[in-house]
């Protein structure tokens, strides 16, 4: 038996209001009209629904338990209008982010702290990897923005960047190093240095590489490799090895362990920014993660 929803919903409404006339004045409609829809909703039963007493109408038990199933309708119509609303507002949906360990760590929990408490409910989804692992994710569809340096944006593989800040490389070592008491640092300081070294095919251990070699590093001693960022931190800040990281994604880790090296070099140039499929347009939920982010780094820088 199919029964009109908005009679039931409506039945909910005099139950709670306790006469047709105060039911019709909370709905926004007249009390004969309400009457004509409860006899319609009466005649689809094949039973009554109310006794009268008097000049009142009283519901049955059956009325009763319809007006918790119009009142579960009532309910669900607000909610939808509420998510209706919000995701016309754009704050509720599906932000799915790319980013490589490093990036996706303090540097944007604050930005994702924020971004989460404006938007209940909207579903975050942080997937990390390296180069070539975020542009697979990009390119197939399994993220739809990643927070990367512009290197991982490329045309011909259908990928657009926009710059947001340089996330230029530096040397780093532990805070006590001895290289921090030398008020210059040479190339054949640092060609003196054992290294620890990025993973092989990484961005970032390419593009230490190119700046040594254009500094006048003729070679550079590897004392241990790893593709954890934590282990890299933990490690250098102590031991005597030296590496290079991302300043500004790496400067929430320093403390008081770790330092940067006042060495620098046209080659550590490091554009980051937010990576998009050309063919795709920006959601509302997109726009309002960057300018958060946008906020954040201007404040910070």
């Amino acid at each position: 038996m199919k029964i009109d929803p908005k009679h039931l919903a409506q039945l909910s409404v005099i139950v709670e209001a306790g006469s047709f006339q105060s039911a019709a004045n909370r709905l926004g409609t007249t009390q004969p009209a309400l009457s004509r829809n409860m006899k319609a909703l009466e005649a689809r039963l094949g039973t009554s629904l109310f006794q009268r007493e008097g000049r009142r109408s009283i519901p049955n038990n059956l009325a009763l338990r319809l007006a918790r199933n119009g009142l579960a309708i009532r309910l669900a119509e607000e909610q939808a209008g509420i998510v209706a609303d919000q995701a016309a507002k754009g704050s509720v949906g599906e932000l799915r982010i790319g980013a490589p360990p490093i990036v996706s760590g303090r540097f944007l929990s604050s930005v994702l702290t924020k971004f989460i408490r404006a938007n209940p409910n909207c579903s975050v989804e942080i997937r990390t990897g390296l180069v070539h692992e975020l542009r697979t994710m990009l390119k197939r569809g399994q993220v739809d923005l990643v927070f990367g340096p512009e290197n991982l944006a490329e045309p011909v593989d259908g990928l657009e960047f926009e710059n947001l800040i340089d996330d230029g490389v530096r040397v780093m070592c532990r805070a006590d190093h001895p290289l921090t008491y030398l008020k210059h640092i040479m190339s054949s300081d640092l060609e003196a240095q054992i290294w620890l070294a990025h993973s092989r095919g990484s961005l970032l251990r390419q593009q230490t590489e190119a700046a040594m070699i254009a500094s006048g590093v003729r070679s550079m001693q590897i004392g241990c490799e790893t593709d954890s960022i934590r282990s890299v931190l933990e490690i250098v800040a102590e031991t005597d090895l030296i590496t290079t990281m991302p300043m500004a994604t790496t400067t929430p880790y320093l403390e008081d362990r770790l330092v940067f090296l006042p060495f620098d070099h046209p080659q550590f140039h490091r554009p980051l920014g937010a990576i998009r499929r050309t063919n795709s347009s920006s959601s509302r939920l997109e726009t309002r993660f960057l300018q958060l982010l946008s906020q954040r780094v201007h404040t910070k820088g």
